[in-house]
């Protein structure tokens, strides 16, 4: 029985897995609809979503049940509690790359950004596909100082989401309101894609550690 338990156990950390996998294709293929009023792709990812969303109910009926059954304590009750953390954060990225394929979407046939503001997206879009990789990395490696890098990773998202607001406040955006509308919220789901791809790798340092990164870099 007991054997049966981490069997379910280690298949959770599966789905989380394939769950980034899906986030992180989803949110390359997003990107390539902003970038280039792909109406296809974006139908895709808009579509597609159902299958991750499919993966976080499935977690959570999963979880619910070991609860019920196995009355599990210290760390194994640890690693449910962070699995539905994880899975919950995993389901959000997920819809940000859904809100992202609609702003291409609503724009098309035109492209929603701006050359001057492509180079910017594309590469907010590049971080936010590492940071997604690197967050699956250490859900199956359970690898503590990866997950303390995501941090460094975090901080260029927010340099990127600070560029892309000077450009469009500056008193040479010629685009009009409804573009700026659209860039300024493609950039808040970028940002707020990122803060979600932490704190899954923090709910792997705490499942590991028992401590916080916070309280990991105090001590260092």
């Amino acid at each position: 029985m007991r054997d049966a338990y981490h069997e379910e156990l280690d298949a959770l950390s599966d789905q989380l897995v394939e769950m980034t996998r899906l986030v992180r294709s989803a949110m390359a293929r997003a990107v390539t609809a902003l970038l280039d009023a792909d109406l296809r792709l974006s139908e895709e990812v808009i579509s597609a979503d159902d299958q991750v969303n499919k993966i976080d109910a499935e977690i959570e009926q999963t979880v619910f049940d070991l609860m019920a059954r196995q009355q599990p304590v210290a760390g194994d009750l640890r690693t449910l509690i962070t699995t539905l953390r994880m899975s919950g954060d995993l389901e959000r990225m997920g819809d940000l790359a859904v809100h992202i394929a609609k702003t291409a979407r609503r724009r098309h046939p035109e492209p929603a950004v701006p050359p001057e503001l492509q180079a910017t997206v594309l590469e907010m879009g590049q971080i936010a596909e590492r940071m997604i990789a690197k967050a699956g990395s250490v859900i199956a490696s359970q690898d503590v100082e990866m997950g303390l890098e995501l941090d460094a990773d975090d901080d260029q998202m927010d340099r990127l989401h600070r560029r892309l607001f000077d450009k469009l406040l500056s008193p040479k955006w010629k685009h009009g309101v409804e573009p700026a509308v659209d860039i300024t919220l493609a950039g808040r789901y970028f940002e707020r894609f990122a803060d979600h791809a932490v704190h899954v790798a923090e709910n792997v340092v705490y499942l590991v550690t028992g401590q916080r990164p916070e309280e990991i870099n105090e001590v260092a």
